[in-house]
């Protein structure tokens, strides 16, 4: 999986419970897939039962190189 340098080190830092198996699926499966407007960054969605929330995957332009995650509180599919 590919990574930016803000992922490896912000991101895991603060969010050390977030699985990489997670990320995969919200890649692979999402529930919903959009492209950010003012950057072309991709957000992904996807359940995550063990967190009772949607999980927020946010890929650079490329789609592939994760540059954050996080569960979504506001997300409604």
């Amino acid at each position: 999986m590919q990574t930016t340098e803000y992922f490896r080190n912000d991101v895991m830092a603060k969010r050390p419970y977030i699985k990489v198996e997670w990320i995969e699926l919200a890649l692979a499966h999402p529930v919903r897939r959009e492209v950010q407007a003012e950057d072309g960054r991709i957000r992904y969605w996807v359940w995550i039962e063990e967190l009772s929330r949607y999980l927020r995957v946010v890929t650079l332009e490329d789609g592939v190189t994760v540059h954050n995650a996080f569960p979504d509180r506001r997300f409604s599919p």
